[in-house]
């Protein structure tokens, strides 16, 4: 086997370690936040010391988990079609998938927000994929706020609200009923909000 053969192995090797750290993190601290590195290790079927060796801290765990579920937003905003759908069609799509992803991992993603505002950290990607969104809204008549950095917070803030409420149906969070509850809920709102007409809310 050669150097580049044997590099390439560990390199392979350490990448799938760190997939099942994070997934695992992801499974833990979705049912308890406080999860320890230990506890992520187990859970992992890892020894401590290959938590470590992968994540120096806790918060670097955290960071990267931060990045995994950037990615899963990111996603997000390619199956909403944000950049070519209609854009109540996107807002509405992306609501609904990103409560879908919300409801069932409340513990995990509360372990990564910004401690300061209590809201999601957002990669930039993510946020231009925001703005570009209720630019599109704007220009689509669909509201008048003309800001849309501010129309993303208002977003992110009222999801967070809504996120709280207790459930507005029968059945458990996570199923497609309480997902569709509250993401019309949050789309007449955040459209209410940012000065939609009244035709527009009732669609």
């Amino acid at each position: 086997m050669t150097a580049d053969t044997r590099t390439k192995r560990v390199r392979a090797d350490a990448e799938r370690s760190s997939a099942r750290i994070l997934e695992a993190a992801e499974t833990l601290l979705a049912v308890d936040a406080n999860a320890t590195l230990e506890q992520i290790a187990d859970a992992a079927g890892l020894a401590r010391i290959t938590v470590h060796r992968r994540f120096s801290s806790r918060q670097a765990l955290l960071e990267a988990l931060n990045e995994r579920f950037n990615e899963r937003y990111l996603r997000a905003l390619e199956q909403a079609r944000v950049t070519t759908a209609p854009p109540l069609v996107a807002l509405h799509r992306l609501t609904e998938i990103v409560f879908d992803f919300r409801l069932s991992h409340r513990s995990a993603l509360a372990s990564v927000v910004d401690p300061q505002t209590g809201s999601a950290i957002l990669a930039q990607e993510v946020i231009d994929g925001l703005n570009l969104l209720f630019s599109r809204l704007r220009a689509a008549g669909a509201i008048t706020a003309d800001d849309p950095t501010w129309c993303r917070q208002v977003y992110g803030a009222l999801m967070c609200e809504v996120e709280r409420l207790p459930p507005l149906t029968q059945t458990e969070d996570g199923s497609a009923a309480e997902v569709g509850a509250r993401t019309d809920l949050l789309t007449r709102t955040v459209l209410g909000a940012l000065g939609g007409r009244a035709e527009t809310l009732h669609r």
